[in-house]
């Protein structure tokens, strides 16, 4: 299991983005923002509840392949499926660089002793379960990856309803570590973990 997470890491971290120089129509992407997705984002990425992800500081390569695996059904979602359903790949990823370019503060969660199960299972994971640390592929601040999201103030219940949906296998179009992962994580270390990540920068 730590070799494949260790691969997976050293692949990431060798695959290089896309040029920003290509041109991107960022003022068709706050159109689009503007006229649908602000709805449940927010105009800056911020996300309008805890049930929607925070989408500011995204990765744009990311962004622009979750809205793909929306459109072609690869990812499941009912809400997303119509609101995907005609935007073209140069929308997609101005969409993506549009909300990478937002930033919104990490959240201030008040239980202490919940924030350091939290940090202990995201810097060294779970010796004993066999769980891996969060760190090792999403990084120390949770930054992640072109390929790896962003976790850094994420909502924790959207963060805690992912890590569900990959352990009861709904989401599948992302690798297949967190599947693993998942079904390591227990209730407590969900919650904690979630909790932990939201209040990163």
């Amino acid at each position: 299991m730590n070799r494949l997470i260790a691969g997976l890491a050293l692949a990431t971290a060798c695959i290089s983005p896309l040029q920003a120089a290509d041109k991107v129509d960022l003022a068709r992407a706050e159109e689009i923002v503007s006229g649908r997705c602000f709805l449940c984002h927010g105009m800056q990425g911020e996300a309008a509840s805890a049930v929607f992800p925070r989408l500011a500081g995204q990765h744009w390569e990311y962004i622009a392949k979750q809205l793909s695996d929306f459109k072609s059904g690869k990812r499941k979602s009912e809400t997303m499926k119509p609101q995907v359903e005609d935007l073209q790949p140069a929308e997609m990823k101005a969409l993506g660089m549009f909300f990478q370019g937002k930033q919104v503060p990490g959240r201030e969660i008040r239980d202490a002793d919940l924030l350091a199960v939290g940090k202990y299972i995201f810097q060294r994971g779970n010796q004993f379960s066999g769980l891996p640390a969060c760190a090792s592929c999403h990084g120390p601040q949770g930054h992640g990856t072109p390929l790896l999201p962003r976790l850094a103030g994420q909502h924790p219940r959207y963060t805690e309803e992912q890590i569900k949906q990959f352990n009861t296998r709904e989401r599948t179009n992302d690798n297949a570590v967190m599947h693993t992962v998942a079904s390591k994580l227990s209730e407590l270390e969900t919650h904690a973990v979630a909790a932990y990540i939201a209040t990163l920068d």
